[in-house]
């Protein structure tokens, strides 16, 4: 979910069993006479033809399910991504139609979520905010697809889908090899994204398209890293689609008060939604402006005070913040003004024997423990992962006719392993976290016509939007270039397409944006 964060936000066909080059023998071995050489990796390919109507309109269009093989720099293949591409037209300046390249996060999530609940020709119904039944589950014409707008090509990453890496020598003289594993890392991983982009354009023809990138969660780093590795290797972007995001993991560590400043709007949003507030309010957003005041003013004075934070200051905030969370009075104190996001899960519905979601907190779950202080699951988590997984298998098969022996990766345990550090542009050394603010404002500052869509859920609370407002505002833009950054909020979680209402207004504003970066 865009995920799976640690699984959001925040997540596919022709798998082509890898087959190795062999080992070259020694220069003066004879090769043994039934020896066989291997043959070398193979990109694959599956194209199926279909239609589908988008504003009364109907729109063919080819979906090829593959493989890319990218190489090193010897020139060696050194992973192979799969990828499910949507191409409408085919005729003359077909190839000047944008494309745009969508993943989600993870990090060690495939591109599965993006892929069956947004954009695509294709989505499954699900009924959010509820648990969506067992199946049959039903896949529909997406009448909101973005196809009339770009071609998408949806990606997965090295170890999710049906994308592998190729063992390289050292891979090969160790039997407990996971090849996979040394794209697992935050510039790594950027860096196979950029080698795939590279050979997708060149393959297809598309160097001269306009290009957009398409990020969920763990994918709005990555988009940040990726738009400025594009450029470093001559491929400039239209636009960039942040879809919750999460730009610095610094503010997210452990103990920050800076964690309890960002989530106060979403938990005053996530308040309003269950109506738990004292005195709630006709609309949401008006009430979240003086929200956002309070938590970067009063609120964070107080906390940074910390124990020489005066009795009747604290008592002040903590009716304050009772009046935009709806948590008990002496509950914030006992917390000393700081409930983090899982205790704040498992508090609002205490009441009702509650808990709710964690990428949308509109889910609503039940605990076994009701005084337990943690929620036990994330209900907005499982109850559309079944679907999404089922039908996205049924998907590849009946409609794209690709079929494989192994099953598709709907997740890797890439992030238990993953290597956090980035190096920031200018900097001599990497940081130990991705840091990936400098990495979007360098590249916006570089190409000047470089637009940047935020899109975020009010009652997410895996990336909350206030965090990611703080980030763009630090992207060190001269005035002239800062209304190339645009916002768009919706009454959804990590995951705004789950609201169908939301996915349709996603769309109408997506379509705005780029009409405004491609036709520039």
């Amino acid at each position: 979910m865009s995920k799976r964060l640690f699984a959001s936000l925040f997540i596919a066909c022709v798998f082509a069993t890898p087959v190795f080059a062999a080992e070259h023998d020694k220069p003066d071995a004879k090769p043994s006479a039934d020896a066989k050489a291997a043959p070398a990796p193979q990109e694959k390919s599956v194209a199926t033809q279909h239609s589908v109507t988008i504003n009364g309109h109907s729109i063919a269009y080819t979906a090829t399910a593959g493989t890319l093989i990218i190489r090193n720099e010897k020139g060696e293949p050194d992973a192979s991504v799969f990828y499910v591409a949507y191409t409408a037209g085919g005729g003359k300046g077909s190839e000047n139609r944008p494309v745009t390249f969508l993943y989600n996060g993870g990090p060690g999530s495939s591109s599965i979520w993006l892929h069956m609940g947004s954009f695509a020709p294709v989505r499954i119904e699900t009924a959010s905010p509820e648990a969506t039944p067992p199946p049959p589950y039903r896949l529909v014409p997406n009448a909101d697809s973005l196809l009339d707008k770009t071609d998408l090509v949806f990606v997965d990453a090295i170890g999710t889908g049906y994308s592998h890496g190729i063992p390289d020598e050292k891979d090969k003289k160790d039997k407990d090899a996971n090849p996979d594993k040394r794209f697992w890392g935050t510039d790594q991983d950027i860096d196979a994204f950029g080698r795939f982009v590279q050979r997708y354009i060149t393959k297809y023809d598309r160097w001269n398209s306009p290009k957009f990138l398409f990020g969920e969660s763990y994918g709005t780093p990555r988009s940040a890293g990726l738009v400025k590795w594009l450029a470093d290797n001559g491929i400039a972007c239209n636009g960039v689609v942040l879809l919750s995001s999460i730009l610095n993991y610094a503010e997210h560590l452990p103990g920050l008060d800076i964690n309890y400043v960002n989530y106060l709007p979403s938990y005053a949003a996530i308040a309003w939604y269950h109506d738990k507030l004292p005195n709630k309010p006709a609309t949401l957003e008006p009430f979240l402006t003086q929200v956002r005041d309070f938590a970067r003013g009063d609120y964070q004075v107080a906390l940074s005070k910390g124990a020489a934070l005066a009795d009747a200051e604290r008592d002040a905030v903590a009716e304050k913040l009772h009046m935009y969370t709806g948590l008990g009075v002496q509950y914030l104190k006992d917390a000393n003004l700081r409930v983090n996001p899982s205790r704040f899960r498992k508090e609002l519905l205490r009441g009702e024997h509650l808990t709710m979601g964690r990428y949308d907190a509109r889910f609503e779950g039940v605990d076994s423990d009701a005084a337990g202080e943690n929620p036990e699951t994330d209900p907005s988590d499982t109850a559309i992962s079944g679907a999404f997984t089922a039908a996205f298998n049924d998907y590849l098969v009946r409609e794209l006719h690709y079929s494989s022996d192994v099953p598709y990766k709907v997740s890797a345990g890439a992030i238990r392993v993953w290597d956090w550090k980035h190096k920031v542009p200018g900097s001599m050394r990497p940081v130990p976290l991705p840091i990936m603010v400098d990495d979007l404002g360098y590249a916006m500052r570089e190409n000047p016509h470089l637009k940047v869509l935020s899109a975020n859920g009010w009652f997410d609370l895996a990336t909350p939007f206030f965090a990611t407002e703080y980030d763009l505002a630090h992207l060190g833009l001269d005035a002239k270039l800062r209304n190339n950054v645009s916002f768009t909020y919706y009454p959804s979680g990590h995951m705004v397409y789950l609201n169908v209402d939301a996915l349709k207004q996603f769309k109408r504003d997506l379509a705005k944006f780029y009409d405004s970066a491609a036709l520039q």
